[in-house]
């Protein structure tokens, strides 16, 4: 644990689903208004998420967010102007690795990201309506993921059973150490990324670009890709919904995404500074 007193906050690196928005994917009023307060007192505001760049775009806008955001766990670093700043492809093997442990297995929904794309091969699975609603698109439709395994931004293994998905990632993360990232978004999402697509790398890269010492940065989430921009801020704040492992990381832990607990931690750990 890091002293949570120290430093003033210059800056706060905010996961999105779970953490900013509620479980409808939208933003209440209290947390709209403890960010406009954020923004009032000069503290900085960004968001990093496994999201694509432009299902970022509404929360970015709805928060007046002019700083440059991480998309893709920290894959993608998006200037305000829509360019990139930085971008890390899965590398080519790991894709494939990924690919062919997940292929055929019950319960399993394969999605791939690449130019800012959602590609799928069954249009029909369960957990499309949910990803489509949070994304606010729809998915491509293709008959094979190899085209495009050059510039993967991500791969998801999507699914309910999640005690399946905590089998493979330990599985995948002995197959691709080294090559990849694999981390649980969300306890129905199974995330595989390139090394250096992960939230402390891109919360220490936007704090170099904004010019903040990184013992005056802040960062608040709630998945278990979260953790990672934890170890890297001056201050971690988990929310209150975040399973155990991910809670016992942080300096604080705050109330669930149901209880604005965003806000409250904004009120109460970071303007008070």
């Amino acid at each position: 644990m890091k002293d949570a007193t120290k430093h003033p906050i210059r800056f706060l690196l905010s996961d999105m689903d779970g953490t900013l928005l509620l479980p409808d994917h939208s933003l209440s009023q209290r947390t709209i208004d403890a960010v406009r307060a954020l923004r009032e007192a000069g503290v900085l505001l960004s968001l990093a998420t496994g999201r694509p760049p432009k299902a970022m775009l509404q929360v970015i806008e709805a928060l007046g967010v002019d700083v440059p955001t991480a998309a893709f766990n920290g894959g993608t670093l998006v200037n305000p102007d829509g360019s990139l700043l930085v971008a890390h492809f899965l590398p080519a093997s790991a894709a494939l690795s990924t690919l062919s442990l997940f292929v055929d297995l019950p319960d399993i929904e394969i999605w791939v990201f690449s130019g800012g794309d959602w590609l799928l091969k069954d249009p029909h699975g369960p957990m499309v309506p949910r990803e489509q609603h949070g994304l606010g698109y729809p998915p491509v439709v293709v008959d094979s993921f190899e085209p495009y395994l050059e510039r993967i931004d991500k791969i998801v293994a999507a699914s309910n059973n999640t005690q399946l998905l905590i089998e493979l990632e330990a599985q995948l993360l002995a197959q691709v150490e080294g090559q990849a990232q694999v981390s649980r978004s969300q306890p129905v999402y199974l995330d595989v990324t390139a090394m250096q697509a992960n939230k402390g790398e891109a919360l220490a890269t936007l704090a170099e670009h904004l010019g903040v010492p990184l013992e005056q940065t802040a960062a608040i989430g709630d998945g278990g890709n979260d953790p990672a921009m934890f170890a890297v801020a001056g201050f971690s704040i988990a929310m209150g919904q975040a399973e155990e492992a991910v809670r016992r990381q942080a300096d604080v832990v705050t109330g669930a995404n149901t209880e604005d607990g965003a806000a409250q931690a904004i009120e109460r750990y970071i303007l008070p500074r």
